[in-house]
C-alpha cells in the first residue's frame, strides 16, 4: 500500500464525512468542489475537507483509491458516495439527507 493510499484510507476511516477536493472548504479552488461544499454547509453536516492540490500523490491516489476519475469525491462513514454531479442529484432528490440519517450523521435542515 502506498503512502497516499494509507493516508486516504486513514482519513476515510477516521472521519464520518470526508470531501477530497481542490482547495479548502473555506476557499474551494474549483466550481465542482465549491458546489459540494455549499451542499454540505447547507445540510449543516460536519465534514473534513482534504485539499488534493497540496500533494500530487494524493491527487492521483484518490482517483485510484475510489476507481473514480474526477475530484471532488465525497465519502460518508467510509463509503464512497460520488463526485459533484452525483452529490448534487442526491441532494436535490433528498437522497443525500436520507443517507446521512441512515449513517447516523447529524444533519441540520435549514429552517
Amino acid at each position: 500500500m502506498t503512502d497516499a493510499h494509507s493516508q486516504i484510507d486513514a482519513e476515510v476511516k477516521a472521519n464520518d464525512v470526508v470531501l477530497f477536493m481542490k482547495g479548502t472548504p473555506q476557499f474551494p479552488q474549483c466550481g465542482f468542489s465549491g458546489q459540494v461544499v455549499q451542499i454540505l454547509n447547507y445540510l449543516g453536516v460536519p465534514y473534513k475537507g482534504v485539499n488534493v492540490l497540496e500533494d500530487p500523490a494524493l491527487r492521483d491516489g484518490i482517483k485510484a483509491y475510489s476507481n473514480w476519475p474526477t475530484i471532488p469525491q465525497l465519502y460518508v462513514k467510509g463509503e464512497f458516495v460520488g463526485g459533484c454531479d452525483i452529490t448534487r442529484e442526491m441532494f436535490q432528490a433528498g437522497e443525500l439527507q436520507q443517507l446521512m440519517e441512515e449513517k447516523g450523521v447529524a444533519a441540520q435542515t435549514a429552517a
